[in-house]
């Protein structure tokens, strides 16, 4: 199905209607969601409309772990940025899924967001493919902590940061561009003094694999998939994708721009997310 002649978006009601009719003889339904499901709550995202990065890449697992200055870098943007991420309210894609979960529609909500807001919108079947900010884990024990705990004690050590304002970036960063971070004081594992990251999948990391098992596992036992707000260019999420293609799964993407799997869909709507699955549950 296409998304309209010449390449155009249809109307909204259109788009609507043809992902209702989409979803009409599925039971078993498996979403992957991405950034763009959270922008309406005041999140933004990484990529432009053709996929490409808006800004620099995200910083990596190892130069995370291995460089003290990056390390109190991010430390230093995320204490700035989390409350935005603290504070943000699920928004009208979140409550949707939430609605098509409750409705018995939705089986498995796989997201390849950090911030929370599909649970605390009501959704309860969700996979948290790269993991949560709300939460600290320690690099060297195991020990977690609630990120709220965690900002605390970055207050307590960085009471001079605690006035600075600077623009939200994705993913609860900040940008503090000229500042000076090697005064910036990171606190260790109170448990064995080990390096603290908050458990998310950095680039360059591995998703767990028992997370991806299951991840598999729920794709395996859905009847269709539905990609909403992702550009698919992290291969992380692009391979659920895939397997649901080689599976012979019918595929519908709900997306602003052009994504990794566009020629993959049975169907694709370049759409506000948020307005097209709110339209299509009613």
């Amino acid at each position: 199905m296409s998304v309209a002649p010449n390449n155009l978006p249809p109307a909204p009601l259109q788009e609507a209607d043809l992902l209702r009719e989409w979803l009409r003889p599925h039971r078993r339904l498996f979403v992957l969601t991405g950034a763009g499901c959270s922008t309406g709550s005041g999140i933004p995202d990484y990529r432009d409309g053709d996929g490409q990065w808006k800004r620099t890449p995200p910083v990596t697992y190892q130069a995370f772990t291995t460089d003290p200055q990056v390390n109190a870098r991010y430390w230093a943007r995320s204490f700035i940025g989390w409350p935005r991420i603290a504070h943000a309210r699920p928004n009208d894609a979140h409550r949707a899924l939430a609605g098509w979960e409750q409705q018995g529609r939705l089986a498995t909500l796989l997201t390849q967001n950090v911030d929370g807001l599909h649970q605390r919108a009501g959704s309860r079947e969700v996979i948290d493919l790269h993991g949560r900010l709300d939460d600290v884990v320690c690099l060297a024990c195991g020990d977690r902590q609630p990120r709220a705990a965690m900002q605390e004690r970055l207050a307590d050590l960085n009471p001079a940061w605690l006035d600075l304002d600077a623009a939200i970036a994705p993913d609860g960063d900040a940008d503090l561009d000229g500042h000076d971070f090697s005064t910036f004081e990171v606190p260790a594992c109170a448990r064995c003094a080990g390096m603290l990251k908050p458990d998310v999948v950095f680039f360059g990391e591995n998703v767990p694999r028992p997370r991806y098992l299951q991840a598999q596992e729920a794709l395996q036992a859905s009847d269709a998939m539905l990609v909403a707000g992702s550009s698919l260019m992290v291969y992380s999420g692009f391979r659920f994708v895939r397997s649901a293609h080689e599976a012979g799964m019918p595929i519908a993407i709900v997306n602003r721009g052009r994504t990794r799997a566009d020629d993959l869909a049975g169907l694709k709507l370049q759409a506000d997310v948020g307005a097209v699955l709110t339209a299509a549950m009613a």
